[in-house]
């Protein structure tokens, strides 16, 4: 079976004679399949008024456990960006009832934010139905290929150092 990538790396290896073919065959279509991934999740998203920023920060909330709460500067560290950007995205998801900051009541120096119950709902759906997307994506590969598929990406980024 061939794909517009085959396409691709064949007029590439006219331009670069030493163009490894598995190489780009391989990281062209990981980057087709994230783009594919964000531009459904966005659209799901969509469904339920949020952006993809707002999605992540409720995410990062839930991620912590119950009861889905961290310091603003915690969420910062987890979302990799600065604490005045973060800010701003609190001060957005808790005018629409999503968060709510408090102050830590051992250190009342402390602000925390914490997901509310409509944010914890809205994040539930939303999440189930980019499960949904994921699922249809990666069902296209019986079990057996899917495993192997699992396993051939874990020794990629395991090779990165990378986390989440």
């Amino acid at each position: 079976m061939k794909d517009f990538v085959d396409t691709h790396i064949d007029l590439w290896s006219g331009e670069l004679p030493d163009l490894d073919r598995d190489v780009e065959g391989i990281t062209v279509r990981l980057q087709v399949l994230t783009r594919y991934l964000e531009r459904r999740r966005e659209a799901v998203l969509a469904t339920y008024g949020l952006q993809l920023w707002e999605f992540k920060t409720l995410h990062m909330l839930r991620r912590g456990g119950t009861p889905y709460r961290a310091t603003p500067g915690q969420l910062a560290r987890a979302l990799n960006m600065s604490p005045a950007a973060l800010t701003n995205r609190l001060d957005a998801l808790e005018r629409r009832g999503y968060v709510e900051r408090t102050h830590d009541r051992d250190d009342r120096r402390k602000v925390v934010a914490t997901l509310t119950a409509e944010g914890n709902e809205l994040w539930e759906r939303s999440i189930g139905d980019i499960g949904r997307v994921e699922e249809e994506l990666i069902h296209q590969l019986p079990g057996p290929d899917r495993t192997a598929l699992d396993n051939l990406l874990r020794r990629l980024v395991v090779g990165t150092g990378e986390n989440l």
